[in-house]
């Protein structure tokens, strides 16, 4: 079956072409070869004596030759072309599998390391990588499902109490605040979600102009001053007096927000956050730090996700998308974001190239 597919195939098809070709070229020569060689023994000794049996000589060793030639040509075509043909019905073979099976299948490798062990490298790396990005949309519906699932019971258990029992200006004016504010949250989940989408697809990048970063950083600090006071929480800047960067100060004002709201909200309950800007070789760098509980090195790399919340029953208020905006916002920035052990708690650090 491999042979019918190899002979019927275009590699085939041009192999052959290109055996022709080499062909013509050769019987060219060997005509050249030929001719020449009976032009030249005539030249030497003339007429004299039959060439004949010389002539047959050097015409049968050229024909065996040319066969010789032409079956080496036709064996070579066949096996490179049946090699060709059957790594891609290897290809073709594992592609229709995943799309009968799932994308748990992987193409196999021969361990030649050739070309068509990279090209299989290649798409099972790709495979690999939409795995991933297939099993993060079914994270990311799931929490959506169960964030949404929430507020939506609420308010319709509300509404159901509330078409079932007698008027009153009071307690309807309560139903009606109570589910305004969970619709708040659901449109504000949403209104997230559109802007980490906007960001990701660099859509802002015509507001960069070069800025000072303890600017910003310090107008989080006192916008948050407030909130760090009632839970009895020291919030603090330091570092250099002036950090210049390039960006969007209103994305980068947002994403100091978020991550200064998460130190406050997840760190130690009359604890300390400092937020530390300075200047580096490299660039600038900024860094905010609390005395909490921290995340664990294992989790580190799934925080950034979105809808990925430490707590998973998801009954604290939050939805799991404000790391999600600091991470794209780094991303548009060209800023690279990690994760310390702050011993005891954790540091955050934005790293901004030279610009």
């Amino acid at each position: 079956m491999l042979l019918a597919k190899t002979l019927r195939s275009s590699t085939f098809r041009l192999a052959l072409i290109a055996i022709a070709v080499f062909g013509l070229i050769v019987a060219a020569i060997m005509a050249y070869v030929y001719f020449g060689t009976l032009a030249y023994v005539r030249s030497r000794v003339g007429n004299a004596g039959d060439h004949g049996d010389f002539t047959a000589m050097i015409g049968l060793a050229m024909f065996a030759v040319a066969l010789l030639l032409a079956m080496l040509a036709g064996l070579a075509a066949v096996l490179v072309t049946r090699r060709t043909v059957g790594r891609i019905e290897e290809i073709n073979a594992t592609s229709r599998a995943i799309m009968l099976s799932g994308l748990d299948r992987r193409i196999p490798l021969r361990g030649s390391h050739d070309e068509w062990d990279r090209v299989a490298e290649n798409l099972n790396q790709m495979l690999d990588r939409i795995e991933t990005l297939m099993g993060e949309v079914k994270q990311v519906s799931d929490n959506v499902a169960h964030d949404l699932r929430t507020p939506l019971t609420r308010m319709r258990g509300r509404l159901e109490k509330a078409y079932h029992t007698p008027r009153n200006s009071e307690a309807d004016a309560a139903l009606i605040g109570d589910t305004i504010a969970d619709l708040d949250a659901v449109l504000g989940m949403f209104a997230s979600i559109t802007r980490i989408s906007e960001i990701e697809t660099r859509a802002r990048k015509g507001a960069f102009r070069r800025l000072n970063l303890v600017e910003v950083a310090s107008e989080v600090v006192e916008l948050y001053d407030a909130a760090a006071e009632e839970v009895a929480t020291r919030l603090s800047i330091s570092g250099d007096r002036e950090v210049s960067v390039t960006g969007d100060r209103d994305l980068l004002f947002d994403a100091i927000a978020n991550l200064v709201d998460n130190a406050i909200k997840h760190g130690r309950a009359g604890g300390q956050v400092t937020v530390t800007c300075r200047s580096a070789e490299g660039g600038a760098d900024i860094a905010i730090a609390d005395d909490g509980p921290g995340i664990p090195a294992e989790q580190r790399d799934h925080v950034f996700k979105r809808f990925t919340r430490l707590e998973q029953s998801r009954y604290t208020p939050g939805n799991g998308l404000g790391l999600s905006l600091v991470a794209a916002v780094a991303r548009l920035h060209g800023a690279e974001i990690t994760l310390h052990d702050n011993a005891p708690g954790l540091t955050v650090r934005l790293s901004f190239p030279t610009s």
